[in-house]
C-alpha cells in the first residue's frame, strides 16, 4: 500500500524547493496549494466564495485570490469559512490523485496547513521544513512583493514550528541547498522502515 508522507512548513520555509527535489528523485508530489487554486475555479466553489466574501472578490467570473487572501489573513472567521470550502474539495482531489499513483511505495503530499487543516492524521509520516524566521520573511517579501507586516500576518495564522515539531516524524532545516539535499537523502533511507 502506498504510504502518504506529509510535507509542510511555515510560509517561506522552502517547501516548494524541497518538494521539487523529491520530485526530481522520481517521487510523486501533490501540491495542495495548486490543488486549492484548481478547486476554487469550480463553479460551485466560486458561488460559495461569493456568498461569503461578496461580489468584490469575483472578477471575470473568477475568484481574485489576492483580494481573498488580504481579507482572510485579517479575519480568522473568514479564513475558517474559506477553509471549509477548500479543504474538503482538496481532500477529494487528493484521493483521486492518489489512485493514479498506487504503484509507488510512497508519495509526498505538500501542504502549508497540513497540521492546521487536520489532514496530517491521514499521513504515515510528516516532514517539517524549517528555516530561521528572518530568512523566511526575506524570502516571502522577495517572492510575493509584500511587506514584512503582511508576511507576519500570514506567519501568525499558522502553527509555530515548535508546535509542528511535536507532530513531525522528520525535520529538514532549509537554509543551504546542499545540506537540504543531504537531509532528504537521509530521510529517504529511513522511510523504507515506515
Amino acid at each position: 500500500m502506498t504510504k502518504i508522507i506529509g510535507l509542510t512548513g511555515g510560509i517561506g520555509s522552502g517547501k516548494t524547493t524541497v518538494a521539487a527535489h523529491f520530485e526530481s528523485l522520481g517521487i510523486p508530489v501533490y501540491i495542495a496549494d495548486d490543488a486549492g487554486k484548481k478547486v476554487l475555479a469550480y463553479p460551485e466553489n466560486i458561488a460559495a466564495v461569493r456568498s461569503i466574501f461578496g461580489d468584490e472578490v469575483i472578477a471575470d467570473g473568477k475568484i481574485n485570490t489576492k483580494k481573498v487572501a488580504a481579507i482572510v489573513f485579517k479575519d480568522r472567521n473568514k479564513l475558517t469559512a474559506l477553509n471549509n470550502i477548500v479543504h474538503p474539495a482538496v481532500t477529494s482531489d487528493f484521493a483521486s490523485w492518489l489512485k493514479r499513483h498506487v504503484d509507488h511505495p510512497f508519495v509526498i503530499k505538500e501542504a502549508a496547513v497540513l497540521f492546521e487543516s487536520g489532514s496530517y492524521i491521514n499521513c504515515d509520516a510528516v516532514i517539517l521544513i524549517t528555516a530561521p524566521l528572518e530568512i523566511r520573511i526575506q524570502r516571502v517579501m522577495q517572492r510575493d512583493g509584500i511587506t514584512q507586516n503582511e508576511v507576519m500576518q500570514r506567519v501568525n495564522n499558522q502553527w509555530t514550528d515548535a508546535k509542528k515539531m511535536m507532530y513531525s516524524t522528520f525535520i529538514i532545516e532549509n537554509v543551504d541547498i546542499s545540506q537540504m539535499k543531504q537531509q532528504v537523502s537521509n530521510i529517504l533511507k529511513k522511510m523504507k522502515n515506515i
